[in-house]
């Protein structure tokens, strides 16, 4: 994988804890964003889980639906994140508290990656947490797009883009 720290772009890792819902649907829709913005190459973008529950699966697939609906490709394999990430990435980005927790033990000292929560950069308090839909029904998945949508806006307006829109079919 190309890496931020070394290709002069913006990295932008997003955690979830297994990999399979909410990070790689935040991947996706942010990836799917800054292309249809023409803004791509100034991103390197990937997702990983904190835990090794789902390691090298596919998205869920009530994840990857969602995201195809709305003309978003998803093409990922989960992973889980890795020290080097702390250095590699400038924002890593995750979904709830407790991968916030898990993320801040995994930091290494010195790193230079921004830890926060995706849902902060999002105008809409309600989005603070990014709630796992695994265990419920498609709503869950749909609700979980709208907020990652806003997010992805929130965090481009935050660097700087403040022209660019979110454009789905």
């Amino acid at each position: 994988m190309t890496v931020a720290k070394s290709s002069g772009k913006t990295g932008v890792l997003f955690v979830c804890l297994g990999n399979i819902c909410r990070s790689p649907m935040a991947e996706a829709v942010f990836q799917h964003i800054v292309e249809t913005n023409g803004i791509s190459d100034q991103f390197v973008i990937d997702s990983a889980g904190t835990s090794r529950f789902h390691l090298g699966d596919k998205p869920d697939n009530r994840s990857a639906q969602t995201c195809r609906d709305r003309g978003v490709r998803v093409n990922h394999r989960a992973r889980q994140t890795q020290p080097e990430d702390f250095d590699n990435f400038d924002f890593i980005l995750c979904m709830d508290e407790s991968n916030l927790d898990d993320l801040r033990m995994l930091k290494p000292k010195g790193s230079r990656a921004h830890v926060a929560l995706f849902g902060s950069y999002s105008a809409n308090s309600g989005d603070a947490v990014i709630r796992d839909p695994y265990y419920g029904g498609n709503k869950g998945f749909i609700t979980n797009f709208e907020q990652v949508t806003r997010c992805s806006l929130g965090l481009l307006e935050e660097l700087g883009f403040d022209n660019v829109t979110a454009s789905f079919s």
